[in-house]
């Protein structure tokens, strides 16, 4: 069986437009029970900060990465989270897909940032949804955006301040758009893995009786976060527990879960044919067919799905299993009640049948 950790692959400290530190980061996540977090700074790589961080017995893994946009294009639109490349890259951003060939020389990881991230008149936020679709090499998509999606309801001052103090009411899911246009890649063929993250700053805001950081780090770990499948536990060596988490990446052996209903830990989705069985993000001959199998780690509606297509749904249960005979890349979806609504909460990468 896979081994699970859990981690947030998108915030932001002081060295960018975050208000808090590395420390401080790597304090809510043990505090949220992360295994690892992985700082994004604006156009700038911050080294030396990597490494395991204790509080007692408690430990997160806290590694850099950086989100690079051009900031002299209005409004700054493309904005790229990039790991593992070991060096600072935002020279590059001028250039999309020079930066993107750039992370792939560097042997690194490249995820398009809130994919879609509307504007909020109200509060003069423009529109940075990610807009250069003809670029290719990037590892895959941050399906899931928490900020953005906060940032999509906020149609008023009143609205703001309302969902400030009912922050429990505002993740419905992933944008639409987005999950449309990560099928349509997926049934093309491409191999463009998701991520979710919270997109953590922790800013303090002051409008009318509201007077607070109303999103803290640790508030946000708990809610939109990536859920990675390893082959053994964490050692506790730094560098060969990173290697072992972005190799999962890599390979799309992850999930996208929202914490805050209920924990996704334990969410699997397997494939199983005539002569092997694969997880998450692999590959497996077809043959005569193969049996899908879902297990949540409670009662949710399940939804499967074949190139953006559902082909089953299941209601109020915590297993399914599907027997296919069709290739294609095969995901799974769970939904839960939440807050009088039913809302998202786990989306697997796909199993490539061939």
């Amino acid at each position: 069986m896979p081994i699970e950790v859990v981690g947030n692959m998108h915030c932001h400290t002081r060295y960018s437009d975050g208000e808090g530190t590395h420390s401080d980061i790597a304090r809510a996540a043990i505090d949220a029970g992360l295994d690892f977090v992985v700082v994004t700074d604006h156009n700038v790589w911050v080294d030396g900060m990597d490494g395991y961080r204790y509080i007692g017995r408690e430990r997160v893994l806290l590694l850099t990465g950086e989100e690079i946009h051009d900031q002299d294009r209005q409004p700054q639109k493309n904005h790229l989270l990039v790991y593992e490349t070991g060096t600072e890259l935002a020279g590059f951003a001028h250039d999309t897909q020079e930066l993107l060939d750039t992370v792939n020389q560097h042997n690194g990881l490249a995820f398009l940032a809130h994919p879609s991230d509307p504007s909020a008149p109200a509060f003069n936020e423009d529109d940075l949804s990610w807009e250069d679709w003809s670029v290719e090499g990037y590892s895959g998509i941050e399906l899931w955006n928490y900020m953005s999606e906060f940032k999509s309801k906020l149609s008023s001052k009143p609205r703001a301040i309302f969902l400030a103090y009912n922050p429990n009411l505002i993740a419905e899911g992933p944008f639409p758009e987005v999950l449309e246009r990560w099928d349509r890649l997926l049934s093309d063929g491409k191999r463009v893995h998701a991520i979710g993250g919270s997109d953590a700053h922790a800013t303090p805001v002051s409008m009318g009786p509201l007077n607070r950081v109303i999103f803290p780090y640790e508030y946000l770990f708990r809610t939109v976060n990536t859920h990675v499948l390893l082959d053994e536990p964490l050692s506790g060596d730094a560098s060969s527990d990173r290697d072992s988490i972005f190799s999962a990446l890599r390979r799309g052996s992850c999930f996208v879960g929202y914490d805050l209903p209920g924990q996704t830990n334990g969410f699997r989705f397997s494939a199983h044919g005539e002569r092997r069985e694969v997880q998450i993000g692999a590959e497996l001959e077809l043959g005569l067919g193969a049996t899908l199998q879902i297990h949540l780690p409670r009662r949710a509606q399940i939804r499967l799905i074949r190139n953006g297509h559902t082909i089953q749904t299941w209601q109020n249960t915590q297993s399914a299993v599907h027997t296919v005979r069709e290739p294609g890349a095969y995901r799974a979806e769970a939904h839960i009640q939440y807050q009088g609504k039913l809302r998202a909460w786990i989306y697997s990468n796909p199993i490539f049948l061939k």
